[in-house]
């Protein structure tokens, strides 16, 4: 399951208090660490990480969180740059954050990682909401799933198919039809190489 950057932050520093004192931060001294105003907002990013597994700890004691094994060092942090349309063609947004992802997801391209608004792409596991996984390159083969920028302002996230001198964005979704556009319409942005999900 994902992190975001500060929780990700926040981890490290648990860890390495851990580390150096034998024994876990405040929430004070967490929300000193990282110019927090607010307990609360600590309370949030430690509930996070323990509902996802990272962390546990034990009710009425100061400094009572343990770190748990996890396969936390075989992720990286990557550009997580708005949301992508599974279903009709949107407009790209680059509201640009971070997220951790699994090492095994990267390529040797650049990568980023887009959060996934519809339900076009359902059969192929991908659902509103999700995550996925983005390989920077502009060509594709048939069968792979792409972000594609149409006329260079709406992008979608389809199946990709050369068809002659057109393609076909075959969604993966029976209730919805493939969208047809000429070669010169469509310029592909990028390949999904994993997904992710929320629970």
């Amino acid at each position: 399951m994902p992190l975001t950057k500060r929780q990700k932050d926040i981890l490290d520093y648990v860890k390495d208090f851990l580390h150096r004192h034998g024994y876990s931060p405040t929430l004070e001294e967490i929300a000193k660490h990282f110019s927090l105003a607010s307990l609360n907002g600590v309370y949030k990013h430690l509930r996070a990480l323990e509902e996802r597994g990272f962390i546990r700890r034990l009710s009425n004691q100061s400094r009572s969180i343990q770190v748990l094994e996890t396969s936390l060092s075989r992720q990286v942090v990557l550009p997580l740059l708005g949301y992508i349309a599974a279903g009709q063609p949107v407009e790209p947004v680059a509201d640009v954050e971070e997220i951790s992802v699994p090492e095994s997801f990267l390529t040797r391209r650049k990568n980023y990682v887009l959060r996934v608004r519809g339900d076009s792409m359902i059969d192929e596991h991908i659902q509103d909401g999700d995550y996925v996984v983005i390989e920077q390159r502009e060509e594709a083969r048939n069968g792979e799933t792409v972000i594609a920028l149409i006329d260079g302002e709406s992008s979608t996230l389809k199946k990709f198919y050369r068809e002659g001198n057109r393609i076909r964005l075959q969604p993966a979704n029976p209730d919805l039809t493939p969208l047809y556009v000429d070669e010169a319409q469509l310029q592909v942005q990028g390949v999904v190489v994993g997904v992710m999900r929320r629970y």
